[in-house]
């Protein structure tokens, strides 16, 4: 029964935050916002450290779910799916998790561990998955993946700032003359 309610409390503060983004994680605010209180946030999840990398592993499975329909794909050149990937991310679907992504980016920049090491494990394994998703000589795909996620992790940046003008120019088809 603890584990239902616990899932139940991480799906709403999953809900939460890619709602309303991560501006205050404070436990007493997450609680509030969905309609508990900070205590019991600390019955099911031991420490607020805890809790914020049960949150960002919920948001990592549920991106993962979205991103299920190209999983299941063949694997393409990766100009395609750099095309294909970018644009699904500046997209309104996957918005949410992006931004979650970056606010996590910006924690960890700002010296939490919790995001730095739960944020590390999350992109690392994002690689390993594109790197399956790439077609073509397997002694590059490791070095192609690392490039995808530089695009695309460039592209949701330069598209929060308001530039995803340069983004579209950046990934548009090569036309060859």
């Amino acid at each position: 029964m603890k584990r239902d309610k616990r899932e139940d409390l991480l799906d709403r503060l999953t809900d939460h935050v890619l709602a309303n983004g991560m501006g205050d994680t404070g436990l007493r605010t997450l609680g509030k916002a969905i309609g508990t209180s900070d205590r019991m946030l600390l019955y099911y999840f031991p420490d607020k450290a805890a809790l914020m990398t049960a949150l960002m592993h919920n948001v990592a499975a549920r991106l993962t779910l979205q991103l299920g329909v190209l999983a299941t794909a063949p694997p393409q050149p990766a100009p395609v799916l750099a095309r294909e990937l970018t644009t699904l991310a500046m997209g309104d679907d996957f918005w949410p998790y992006m931004r979650f992504w970056l606010q996590t980016a910006a924690m960890a920049a700002g010296g939490d561990e919790v995001c730095r090491s739960v944020g590390e494990a999350i992109g690392r394994g994002f690689l390993v998955w594109i790197a399956g998703r790439i077609e073509g000589d397997p002694a590059r795909r490791d070095q192609q993946a690392a490039l995808l996620l530089q695009l695309i992790e460039g592209s949701i940046l330069l598209n929060s700032v308001g530039l995803a003008d340069v983004v579209t120019v950046a990934t548009a088809p090569r036309v060859d003359r």
